[in-house]
């Protein structure tokens, strides 16, 4: 079991670096730590380190988040693919801009209420068991929908993205390799977010129906890119033009059909429908 331990950070302090200062203050000076891919399992009070503002942990075996609450500089926190399965303990680190969870065995997203800085949360490709699928707290998203710009929840077998709407100032939504299936949910989800320019949903059933990119392109008007390709002005000029004919023609149709249906038949219309049966006709015998 590996611990991280003020003594492993200082140890890992470059001496030259450090020039005439002590190990205390040099770890309340240090702002950056990067202990990525060292059989990490538990972080240990780093209560020192007061000016943290990013901190590296990834490709480790840390299976709870905790001792960060004196973090309250941080901006950066990676925790992805290591083996977290519930999201707690941060409702301290006000100033979180970024937090990287993808990777782990969180099944919930939750327990980010307070974090009114974070603009971006990627949380993909969570180890989940057979038929599971990464589900979201209301309360979470809602204390998320001021700050949120950037959602990354790609290869989480979602079926769903309702819920979403909420994060009304979301720019860029990643959601590859779901289970999404309904393109009348995206119309509707795209109505919600106004600010979303970018849009990944490659690898979804969805992506096979008929008209998907085109019904997209034509609900919303700050899309910009949708499953990695430029959506270019001259494209959705087209498919606007190609609506507004498709709606003249229906609405010109549908005029026509009532007015058909308020005016009275003629008299000519009437004997059209209704012709007479001639009479049998019996020639005269001849003897």
């Amino acid at each position: 079991m590996v611990r991280l331990t003020l003594d492993l950070v200082a140890k890992s302090a470059n001496q030259k670096n450090r020039k005439e200062e002590s190990i205390t203050q040099y770890l309340k000076k240090i702002t950056h730590l990067n202990f990525s891919n060292k059989n990490i399992d538990i972080i240990d009070d780093l209560s020192l380190c007061k000016n943290l503002s990013v901190l590296y942990l990834y490709d480790n075996n840390i299976s709870q988040i905790d001792n960060l609450s004196f973090a309250t500089n941080l901006t950066h926190l990676y925790l992805q693919n290591n083996c977290i399965s519930c999201i707690e303990n941060l409702k301290s680190l006000r100033k979180l801009e970024k937090l990287y969870l993808g990777g782990n065995y969180i099944a919930v997203v939750e327990c980010l209420e307070g974090l009114e800085e974070l603009r971006e949360l990627h949380i993909e490709s969570q180890r989940l068991p057979l038929g599971e699928k990464l589900l979201f707290d209301p309360r979470t998203l809602q204390s998320l929908a001021n700050s949120l710009s950037i959602l990354n929840i790609s290869n989480n077998n979602i079926d769903e993205i309702k819920d979403l709407e909420t994060l009304e100032n979301l720019t860029q939504l990643i959601a590859a390799d779901n289970q999404l299936l309904h393109v009348k949910d995206l119309e509707l989800l795209l109505t919600r977010l106004p600010k979303l320019w970018k849009m990944d949903l490659n690898g979804n059933p969805v992506c096979l129906k008929p008209k998907y990119r085109d019904r997209l392109i034509l609900i919303s008007k700050s899309l910009e890119s949708l499953d990695g390709k430029e959506i270019k002005q001259v494209e959705r000029q087209f498919l606007m033009n190609w609506k507004a004919s498709k709606d003249a023609k229906k609405n010109m149709k549908k005029k026509s059909m009532l007015w058909d249906a308020s005016t009275p038949p003629s008299k000519s219309d009437f004997e059209s429908t209704h012709q007479r049966i001639p009479g049998y006709y019996s020639p005269p015998q001849i003897f």
